[in-house]
């Protein structure tokens, strides 16, 4: 039990080092503007026309601790307000999906490829790929090393 309590320390210290601030992360959507490509749904992301924001101010849609991107493809033919594909950028608060870090897919019933990313890096919700933070790295570690140290003792 006592080795059990010393793991969950161990990771509670490492959350309150690393929650110094909160997340900054880009927010558009390709519904904002149907003309403009502003949120890379057909062309690649500028990170420059959308600056980061900081997730528990007033600026942000949707307070949080993660980013979240989302990618919605129709089937060929599909025309969703004349586009078939739209892309949201924004901060969230709980995974709708269950997905903490990373990537979750599907189809819907109608044909309709969807995509949702979740990240806890400033800026991760950017591009294509995740980038794993320090924190999380460090946290990986303590606890593998924890439960390594656990199985000698």
């Amino acid at each position: 039990m006592d080795h059990y309590l010393l793991c969950i320390s161990i990771i509670w210290i490492t959350t309150l080092i690393s929650s110094g601030s909160a997340i900054r992360c880009y927010q558009c959507s390709s519904d904002e503007n149907k003309t403009i490509d502003s949120c890379g749904a057909y062309e690649s992301f500028d990170s420059n026309a959308n600056p980061l924001v900081d997730c528990m101010s007033e600026d942000a849609v949707s307070s949080g601790t993660f980013c979240y991107k989302s990618i919605q493809q129709g089937p060929r033919g599909f025309i969703w307000d004349g586009r078939w594909r739209t892309v949201i950028r924004r901060c969230a608060q709980v995974t709708e999906t269950g997905v903490n870090w990373g990537c979750a897919w599907g189809y819907r019933e109608n044909g309709v490829y969807w995509e949702e990313c979740y990240c806890a890096k400033d800026g991760c919700n950017a591009g294509n790929s995740l980038v794993i933070g320090k924190s999380m790295f460090l946290l990986t570690c303590l606890s593998t090393f924890t439960v390594l140290l656990l199985s000698i003792l």
